[in-house]
């Protein structure tokens, strides 16, 4: 049975509260901030967004303000119905627009910090199978403790066909998730090039999940935006997979049944531009080398319970140690495009995994 809209969740053993959203795109972004709105005011009084506990110099709103207009005129222009999305989660959250804006900018404005931090990012795989086997499994590594900020949500925009599923964090509108055609997104941070006023990848794979049903549609869609920032995403659908490299308005494609992708560009196109130091290079390094040997060694029949097990240890899983500028995992997710299922963990993987999945597969086969 269908929950009524906005409502939020929470079961026991599965702290990550999920939510029904339908509508036109300004309801949408009513009903989640809404649902969401206690725990986003407190995260925007928590150093803006955490921000002022990660950087070495403190921003204000006010600050802030001519980036955030420069990012709305590029997302008005690159994604009217995500535009409107973000007004719907100031009107239900009772913040500004410019708070609203904000929620979805603070990794462009971050920047290059992460550099510093050697310990981890997000490691993504995608792997084709037969039946209902082929996965897109990735840790989500952030800064922040985060945890708090997580929330799952199942969007169903009036005059559309597909569902999408899709994890937030601290109010994004998209971070990653799969749709009801059998496309799944996942997404890993790469740093190289100019960052600037851009649709932010994280609303990019949102944009991505509401517009395509395939990887190939979904390559058309991403040529047509201009990023942020730079960054990689894994797409995968029933029938094959890739990864896209973003920098400076280029993108590059590699399409394979295996892929697995961390966080230093792996094109040869990029790689001369790559600015991950030394540190966080050689735990990205680490990191793809035990998923891709990890990923051989699994068989082909393996459970979304094994896939979640394969990212759930050292160095690919990254624990907790109190610093709050450290990218640790947050969650663990193992996406299954045949049968439009997602299982997520959170930042204990001895728990029970929640599962998600759409109400049918509008492109599934016959």
């Amino acid at each position: 049975m269908r929950r009524s809209h906005g409502e939020e969740t929470m079961t026991a053993g599965a702290p990550v509260p999920s939510l029904q959203l339908t509508g036109d795109p300004y309801e949408l972004g009513r009903q989640h901030g809404a649902a969401r709105a206690v725990a986003l005011r407190a995260f925007l009084d928590d150093g803006l967004a955490r921000l002022n506990h990660l950087l070495d110099t403190p921003v204000s709103l006010a600050s802030l303000e001519p980036t955030i207009a420069a990012y709305r005129s590029e997302i008005e222009a690159g994604t009217p119905a995500l535009a409107e999305e973000i007004r719907g989660l100031a009107a239900g959250a009772g913040i500004s627009h410019a708070e609203a804006l904000l929620l979805q900018l603070r990794r462009e404005i971050l920047g290059y910090r992460s550099t510093r931090r050697p310990e981890g990012d997000c490691t993504t795989y995608a792997r084709v199978g037969s039946g209902p086997h082929t996965t897109l499994a990735q840790t989500v590594d952030l800064s922040g403790n985060l945890d708090d900020q997580s929330c799952f949500l199942s969007i169903r925009r009036a005059g559309s066909r597909r569902e999408v599923l899709m994890l937030s964090f601290g109010g994004l509108l998209g971070y990653l998730g799969m749709n009801s055609d059998g496309l799944a997104v996942g997404i890993n941070l790469v740093l190289g090039g100019r960052w600037g006023p851009g649709v932010p990848p994280y609303l990019a794979v949102r944009h991505v999940l509401d517009s395509a049903g395939s990887v190939d549609e979904a390559l058309g869609v991403l040529e047509g935006l201009r990023l942020a920032s730079s960054r990689s995403l894994m797409l995968c659908d029933r029938r094959g997979c890739a990864y896209v490299e973003f920098m400076d308005g280029r993108m590059h494609v590699v399409q394979d049944t295996v892929l697995v992708h961390t966080n230093h560009f792996l094109r040869p196109e990029f790689v001369p531009f790559d600015e991950l130091n030394v540190f966080a290079k050689n735990s990205s390094l680490r990191r793809l080398d035990a998923c891709a040997v990890r990923l051989k060694a699994l068989p082909q029949d393996a459970s979304p319970g094994d896939h979640l097990g394969l990212l759930s240890t050292p160095p690919i899983f990254v624990p907790d140690n109190g610093d709050i500028r450290r990218e640790r995992t947050v969650a663990v997710v193992a996406m299954r495009p045949a049968l439009g299922e997602v299982q997520l963990l959170g930042s204990r993987p001895c728990e029970a995994p929640q599962v998600f999945a759409t109400e049918s597969l509008s492109g599934a086969e016959g």
